[in-house]
């Protein structure tokens, strides 16, 4: 087929109507498209132990156009007390309704043994920071899109329970020995339930060693909650101290207790050394 002048000018007219077709097309979606918005909402924490616990960082995503858009790809880094710790992420290809809202999870599990070498000692906070920054990539109808994100913060550190002894009571009380009661009042100083395990160890009293006492199993323990119990401990005279004696038998004499509390699967030292008032 043999090409006229008048032909190839048509062509030559529909090539470039098509191609100015395709340059307003483009330019319009460009113009309807409006970019997310991408903000930093909250900070959650969850599995809380006197181990470590999950650090949530929680974002919202608003997609105000009429289409659905998708996650593309991922950057996301977490500094805990300016370690670098492994954040979990959200699965790229998830999608985002179009004019919705969607919570974007960042969670990172936290052993307080990987930031310290004595977890007792990180503990003592009051609270430790936080640095996320990264960048999310958006598949939109104009290519992919980069949504920076970054925030710093604080987050409460869990505190070991405090153990305060009351005046234990004395029973059974004989030329050989007697059997004391020694009241324990388990305090949680957090701002959130805190689950704890057995608290066990060694007690003395005025300096002798009389036994060992365990709690079993704390349970949870609710925010700034409290919890009680009664610890029998039998004592011999004919192996206790006479110091141990003359406080038994009505008097008061300091008291220490050596524990070792469970929490999570984490085991921390605690130290009780109290006077205390022997009631019979």
């Amino acid at each position: 087929m043999i090409r006229t002048p008048s032909s190839r000018a048509l062509v030559a007219a529909l090539a470039c109507t098509a191609l100015s077709g395709c340059a307003y097309l483009s330019q319009f979606l460009k113009t309807a498209f409006k970019e997310p918005a991408f903000n930093f909402k909250r900070l959650g924490l969850t599995d809380i132990n006197l181990g470590g616990l999950t650090l949530d960082t929680v974002w919202q995503l608003d997609n105000p156009n009429n289409v659905a858009l998708s996650l593309a790809s991922v950057e996301y880094a977490l500094l805990v007390d300016d370690k670098q710790v492994v954040a979990g992420a959200p699965p790229q290809g998830f999608s985002m309704a179009a004019n919705g809202s969607t919570d974007v999870h960042f969670p990172a599990g936290i052993k307080f043994q990987d930031l310290v070498q004595v977890v007792e000692t990180f503990l003592t906070k009051d609270s430790a920071t936080y640095k996320a920054s990264g960048a999310l990539g958006i598949q939109t109808p104009v290519g992919i899109i980069k949504l920076p994100l970054s925030k710093t913060g604080e987050f409460e550190v869990p505190k070991i329970p405090q153990v305060v002894f009351g005046d234990p009571k004395v029973s059974n009380l004989s030329l050989t020995g007697a059997t004391i009661e020694f009241p324990l009042t388990v305090t949680n100083k957090n701002t959130f339930p805190l689950p704890l395990g057995v608290l066990s160890g060694a007690l003395s009293v005025a300096g002798a060693n009389v036994g060992t006492i365990s709690t079993g199993e704390l349970g949870l323990m609710t925010e700034k909650g409290t919890k009680q119990v009664s610890l029998p401990v039998n004592v011999s005279f004919l192996s206790a101290a006479s110091a141990v004696v003359n406080a038994v038998r009505g008097g008061n004499a300091p008291v220490q207790f050596n524990a070792q509390l469970q929490s999570g699967a984490t085991t921390v030292p605690l130290k009780v050394d109290q006077l205390v008032n022997f009631l019979r």
